[in-house]
């Protein structure tokens, strides 16, 4: 996979010769090429933005700066995408489907944002575009967004992660579930015990616990997610420990008792 970025703080996405994305890199799984707009802007002060049209506080990037940066950066079969908290929200299902992608393009915005009519124009010209966000909160630019963007496709790429399966057991994954809780050694900690399931060799019950574990948390911190769970994927045990959490089957779909 190949993706680039454009910023006016390229060094900010030094991250992204570190940790997964940095050994994905190394290994030849991904491109990734950050390049600075300000390389195209044409006036001595490399000027990238200017004031509002109809007034108002802040600055708006300029239109044709972006255009002459993506019309050389954007090839053929590239995804543009567009960090913005007036997008759509990034999901790992976003994630999952970007992951299938050949070249992701991000464009990373500030001040007020990159003119309206760079998305509207690269979409008429029959590019692929994506006005995302991730999550409902301002940041100063696109380039933390960028961050996530990249580190939550690159993980799944083939030949990323070392085991796979990791990938079906944590949050968010294709379970639709949060992931249970994890430990490790030593057994004890300041008073605190490893759960006794955990180290007895019981690789079903253990199996039973985590999955029964992730159902209560689930149900703690995100109901929605319960709430969106397919039913026909439920066994027997599952809906055992869904009604001890106050959850039962109404209409074909998981449902509260209190509602």
């Amino acid at each position: 996979m190949r993706i680039d970025v454009v910023s006016i703080f390229p060094d900010y996405l030094a991250p992204l010769s570190l940790s997964l994305v940095g050994k994905a890199r190394t290994a030849g799984i991904l491109d990734v090429q950050v390049h600075d707009l300000r390389s195209w802007a044409t006036d001595r002060h490399h000027t990238v933005d200017d004031t509002p049209a109809g007034g108002g506080a802040g600055m708006v990037m300029r239109p044709d700066v972006w255009g002459a940066a993506l019309d050389d950066v954007l090839t053929p079969d590239a995804h543009l995408l567009i960090p913005t908290p007036s997008g759509t929200t990034f999901t790992q299902r976003t994630a999952e489907t970007l992951a299938t992608e050949q070249h992701l393009v991000l464009a990373c915005g500030r001040y007020e944002g990159i003119d309206a009519r760079v998305a509207e124009h690269y979409r008429a010209s029959g590019t692929r575009v994506s006005e995302i966000s991730i999550g409902d909160y301002v940041l100063g630019g696109g380039e933390a967004a960028a961050l996530v963007v990249v580190e939550a496709v690159t993980r799944l790429l083939p030949g990323v992660v070392g085991n796979p399966h990791s990938l079906v057991e944590e949050s968010h994954g294709v379970a639709g579930l949060l992931e249970y809780p994890v430990y490790t050694k030593p057994p004890a900690w300041s008073g605190l015990d490893v759960p006794e399931v955990l180290t007895s060799g019981h690789h079903r019950k253990i199996e039973r616990w985590r999955r029964d574990q992730a159902l209560t948390r689930t149900a703690a911190r995100r109901p929605d997610l319960l709430a969106a769970l397919d039913v026909a994927a439920l066994d027997k045990r599952d809906l055992a420990q869904l009604s001890e959490l106050g959850w039962v089957v109404v209409g074909g779909a998981l449902r509260p008792v209190a509602e």
